[in-house]
């Protein structure tokens, strides 16, 4: 199970870093065609828009990829931590009374 969340994170963080070259690939694209908007004409125009439409949208599906996988993630942790709570039930209610001391005494210190 551990394997697999470490996986599972190592995806994410491949995922993030593509996406993040995508969007930066995105802004990029969007510079020039700023900067050759006052020298080109409309059908140059309209063929850049489009391709920045397009690369836009590919980064838009990468990023609801990423969202999805980050929720799946995010509900592999939350069901092994689940697991572990109804396997070890006094260890778990001990960690909480030990957190519960801990944050007690730190407030009171103040």
């Amino acid at each position: 199970m551990t394997t697999e969340l470490i996986s599972s994170q190592g995806t994410v963080q491949a995922s993030k870093e593509t996406l993040v070259r995508d969007i930066k690939r995105v802004v990029g694209d969007a510079d020039d065609l700023v900067k050759q908007v006052a020298s080109s004409s409309a059908d140059e125009f309209a063929a850049r828009r489009a391709a920045i439409e397009e690369k836009l949208a590919e980064a838009r599906a990468r990023i609801n990829d990423l969202r999805r996988s980050a929720t799946r993630s995010a509900c592999k942790v939350a069901d092994a931590a689940n697991g572990y709570i109804r396997e070890n039930p006094w260890k778990a209610i001990s960690c909480g009374a030990v957190a519960g001391i801990i944050v007690a005494l730190l407030i009171s210190r103040r």
